[in-house]
């Protein structure tokens, strides 16, 4: 099996002889790079939290605090939950190993222990400890595939709903302010029949970043579907949401284009509503709000901003 060099090990046992001992069988087999020493539970958590690591030795009778209790300070952190720990106990004794394997250990190795039996169980639970990384990796980027809009890199419609569900119930609830951006390109069927469909796409990609520069790092931005973008604002007032349309709306008015767009000219109308000021309290009625208003705007000349009456 090959062992990725990057691994790390904490070893924690009041003995420092033992402490050597599990130091040079473990370095003999170049499973790890870094290594970790703790002579009691105190220092070892204190250490974990600041160097995670990918594997715990730990011995289960120690002054202080001993293998059972630092199994529990280990459940309060959920970031380490995933991390294996394996008891080293100098008994026989059943009823220990079954209670630290109760208490999330997940194996035990009796001392004294045997090089090849040590190293066996190392190997396979950072064979373990690997796929779960592995697999955590895949799913957080999964997750964030099904997010977002391939196109722009913005959120899509399906999360901006469930987003804005989130936000509704708690303007609600808090009795706080929350406002609603709604963005169309201008003409944007002429850029396609113009420019054709791979230009369109860049107009999007740009509409969408210059909409993302001109937010605050707490907005939530989205595709909501074709050339409509959607913007969801917390805490923020009427005033201040018009205030922030027409700022992307100027981004917007002034971007330049290179190579075949070098000649377009784009626009954008914006419709913005306030969840507090209009007193409804449902996401489609507040996404009505502010697509009237964005009527609004195109139908009184477009490159516009219009808020909700």
């Amino acid at each position: 099996m090959s062992v990725s060099m990057n691994n790390s090990v904490l070893i924690i046992d009041d003995s420092e002889a033992v402490r050597e001992k599990v130091v040079k069988t473990l370095e003999a087999f170049n499973l790890f790079s870094r290594f970790y020493e703790a002579e009691d539970g105190l220092d070892g958590f204190k250490k974990l939290l600041a160097s995670p690591v990918d594997i715990i030795l730990c011995d289960l009778e120690m002054p202080r605090i001993d293998g059972f209790k630092f199994l529990g300070m280990m459940k309060s952190r959920p970031e380490l939950k995933d991390t294996p720990v394996i008891l080293l106990t100098g008994r026989g004794d059943r009823e220990l190993k079954v209670k630290g394997l109760e208490l999330g250990a997940s194996d035990y190795i009796t001392k004294p222990f045997d090089v090849e039996e040590l190293v066996a169980r190392v190997k396979v639970h950072l064979k373990i400890k690997n796929l779960q990384d592995d697999l955590k990796r895949t799913n957080e980027l999964l997750l964030e595939l099904s997010n977002t809009d391939h196109l722009t890199g913005l959120f899509n419609r399906r999360y901006l709903m469930e987003a804005l569900g989130k936000e509704v119930q708690r303007s609600v609830r808090k009795k706080s302010n929350l406002s609603l951006l709604v963005l169309d390109i201008d003409h944007f069927k002429k850029v396609n029949d113009t420019y054709g469909h791979l230009q369109g796409d860049i107009v999007l990609q740009r509409v969408s970043q210059l909409l993302q520069k001109e937010l605050r790092t707490y907005d939530t931005a989205a595709r909501y579907g074709g050339e409509e973008f959607i913007a969801i604002l917390p805490a923020a007032t009427l005033d201040e949401a018009i205030f922030v349309a027409n700022r992307v709306r100027t981004a917007v008015q002034g971007a330049k284009f290179s190579g075949d767009l070098s000649e377009l000219s784009l626009t954008a109308s914006l419709g913005v509503a306030n969840l507090t000021a209009s007193g409804v309290r449902t996401v489609d009625s507040f996404i009505k709000l502010a697509d009237d208003a964005l009527y609004r705007a195109k139908a009184n000349g477009r490159n516009r901003v219009e808020s909700a009456e």
